[in-house]
């Protein structure tokens, strides 16, 4: 198939394979442990019959579609469909609250909505506001919708290529919310195929690939590496069937390529050591020949038998994460980005990784640091700014670069260090600023801990709020004050007066997305700590203690 000159879309490519590839595998779901499976031309079909729905259904083009699903085939299926008629995909968090979700909703002008896979569609659906039209997925056919195979089973479906003009909208995505309401950044055609095309030129040897789907595809580093590295590369794309089965679900499908938050990260090392006490683990990789065994065995346990590409993203890594597991064979590329970029800024390459880097800028990125050292960043992956919020949207450019918020410093050879998030720093009530993310890096070191978060805006001195481990939560209180305590004077022995911490609180309870702590994507939102637990600081501070255990 020729492309025009245009730089080609994701429905261009999504064409080109259903042509050439018909009978090649496309999407893979396990549904009640069974894999149904998609052809590109079997999705094609699909694809094409609800485009012509939604046509038949009045939405014209430039009309705002909404999905509120689980990863799933029709995920993908509903996303091109929608772009097939010229409609704009809005992708929401199948974990939103029902409040989100409606403002999102009635926000981003949605004509329509895609319901799939829930945990509680009837709690979601309440938030969809009352006349817009539902279509419920198969296999997850939800009263009240419209079910996608009633529609599409008599259906004509669309013929053709659609005519993509680079300039057109290609999704609003709305951010997960970690700093207040979320925001619907807007994303034409041209900031996804440059991306894509800049992502596949730092990794030349990526081509037909087998991806795996269970981060939130409404998140822009899944949209991006997972949805459209399969559809531009013509490779085969799986998915999760529930976090349940996520291991099993990982074991079948042996990706070549894998994503993964540092949240996801933590938790593997977690049961790997569960197994394998790290005593014992490091004896054994002392042993040349039992060690190559056994990281050939750990991998091929763990789904990675195949991967040649493993990502992290979405949030900051600590860098001895990344060195435990390089010792196990398992070489993890830090990236950064950001939804207002396509998730296209900065990464570490296969042979060119620097651990506490998120490495060096794509090809077509030009990068400078600002006032407050804020990471600038220029392409043609630039959103076209924030829905419905013009000023918002201004002051998020500066002399073209895009301000991303966060403070950064670039070494010698161009590789990135993220230090934290401007608006992060806080004054104590001496008047000195402190950025919480380099401390809490130092604070995450300890295997006792699993989160953290410095507090301390208008106090006099800042302290730090923990999760603990599975192991943490293990421990008695005389040892966990003792191995805490010692580590908290370490930590403090590396920072500046002003900085360092008068307080260690512990916590057994897990922070989570239900309890409202953690965003969408497993980041700590750093209002809702201070709204949960701000009325006791004071008290904290008061204590004797350096260390505070709560139960």
């Amino acid at each position: 198939m020729q492309f025009s000159h245009n730089p080609p879309s994701i429905i261009d490519y999504f064409c080109k394979y259903e042509i050439e590839k018909p009978d090649s595998l496309f999407l893979s779901e396990p549904v009640n442990g069974v894999y149904q499976e998609f052809t590109w031309k079997s999705a094609g079909a699909e694809i094409r019959k609800m485009a012509a729905v939604l046509e038949q259904k009045g939405l014209k083009k430039g009309d705002k579609v909404a999905i509120l699903s689980k990863n799933c085939a029709f995920w993908v299926m509903a996303d091109l469909a929608i772009l097939m008629a010229g409609c704009v995909p809005v992708p929401l968090y199948p974990n939103s609250m029902p409040q989100s979700l409606n403002q999102i909703l009635i926000h981003s002008d949605s004509q329509l909505i895609f319901i799939g896979k829930l945990d509680n569609p009837s709690l979601l659906q309440e938030a969809v506001p009352d006349g817009m039209p539902q279509i419920s997925f198969p296999y997850y056919p939800i009263a009240g919708t419209e079910v996608w195979t009633d529609l599409t089973s008599n259906q004509e479906p669309l013929q053709g290529k659609p005519l993509i003009n680079p300039e057109d909208l290609a999704c609003i995505i709305y951010t997960s919310g970690t700093t207040g309401m979320p925001k619907g950044v807007v994303h034409k055609f041209e900031s996804m195929s440059f991306a894509v095309d800049a992502f596949l030129k730092t990794n030349p040897t990526l081509r037909k690939e087998i991806f795996f789907s269970y981060l939130p595809l409404c998140h822009v580093a899944e949209k991006m590496l997972v949805e459209c590295g399969t559809i531009f590369t013509g490779s085969s794309m799986y998915f999760v069937e529930s976090m349940d089965s996520f291991t099993k679900n990982l074991q079948h499908t042996r990706p070549t390529v894998f994503l993964a938050v540092p949240r996801i990260w933590e938790k593997m090392r977690e049961e790997i050591l569960k197994k394998m006490p790290q005593a014992k683990l490091d004896r054994i990789l002392r042993i040349p020949l039992i060690s190559t065994l056994f990281k050939r065995v750990l991998r091929k346990k763990l789904g990675f038998s195949r991967a040649n590409f493993i990502f992290t993203g979405a949030s900051p890594i600590n860098p001895l994460l990344l060195a435990w597991f390089k010792k196990l064979d398992i070489e993890i590329m830090e990236a950064y980005g950001m939804t207002e970029n396509m998730a296209l800024s900065h990464a570490n390459k296969k042979g060119q990784i620097k651990f506490g880097t998120v490495g060096s800028s794509y090809p077509g990125v030009e990068v400078r640091l600002g006032a407050d050292q804020e990471v600038q960043v220029k392409s043609k992956a630039s959103m076209v700014g924030y829905y419905k919020e013009p000023q918002l949207s201004a002051e998020s450019f500066i002399d073209g670069y895009l301000r991303t918020g966060d403070q950064g410093s670039l070494d010698a050879d161009g590789f990135l260090t993220i230090i934290g998030r401007t608006k992060d720093q806080f004054k104590t009530s001496k008047g000195k600023y402190v950025s919480p993310a380099p401390i809490e890096s130092k604070i995450l070191e300890h295997h006792l801990i699993d989160q953290a978060c410095v507090v301390g805006h208008a106090m006099p001195s800042a302290m730090v709020i923990c999760m603990l481990s599975p192991q943490g939560r293990e421990e008695n209180a005389s040892n966990l004050s003792l191995a805490l305590g010692e580590h908290l004077k370490k930590v403090n022995e590396q920072l500046e007066t002003h900085e360092k911490l008068s307080k260690m609180i512990l916590l057994k309870e897990e922070w989570t997305i239900d309890n409202g702590i953690l965003t969408p994507t497993l980041k700590i939102k750093r209002k809702s700590v201070d709204q949960q637990y701000q009325e006791n600081y004071e008290n904290w501070q008061a204590q004797p203690e350096p260390v505070l255990i709560l139960s």
